[in-house]
């Protein structure tokens, strides 16, 4: 019983991430001016891969007969807080839009990292976290990539 209470924490906090990572990319597309929207696309396909894995996780939570949480981590709602607070102060340059991006994503990749350390999850779930992560860790590439092409220029 442990082994599946401890599980279902992992997948919820991954959903509960996952969830901040698909709002912090809304966030941030709606929020791009006009000199920055070739990056709209890109941040609406990460909110939805997101939204995806947030789909996949529950759907592993609800095999193990519990409700999946829904909400956001506190973390999350304070990074997008703060994201406000800078572009307010005129930090909505391309370099500071990425940074903070690569920063979700560095929070993102951490806790996959974190919950693939746990030695109670089953391999189905692991299997599953270990795909998630792939992406996430592509993803996180191409964040610092475009950041780092700005940075150059």
């Amino acid at each position: 019983m442990e082994n599946q209470e401890k599980t279902v924490e992992v997948l919820n906090d991954l959903i509960q991430i996952n969830n901040d990572r698909a709002d912090g990319f809304d966030k941030a597309s709606k929020d791009l001016s006009d000199e920055n929207i070739d990056l709209k696309a890109t941040f609406e396909k990460l909110s939805s891969d997101s939204r995806d894995n947030v789909t996949e996780l529950a759907g592993l939570v609800g095999r193990n007969n519990e409700d999946p949480d829904t909400g956001n981590t506190i973390l999350g709602t304070l990074h997008r807080a703060w994201i406000d607070i800078k572009a307010s102060f005129g930090g909505d340059d391309r370099h500071s839009i990425l940074a903070e991006c690569e920063r979700g994503e560095d929070a993102i990749k951490k806790a996959y990292r974190d919950a693939l350390q746990e030695n109670e999850l089953g391999e189905n779930v692991r299997t599953v976290l270990l795909k998630q992560q792939d992406g996430i860790n592509i993803s996180h590439d191409a964040i610092k990539a475009l950041r780092d092409a700005h940075k150059a220029l």
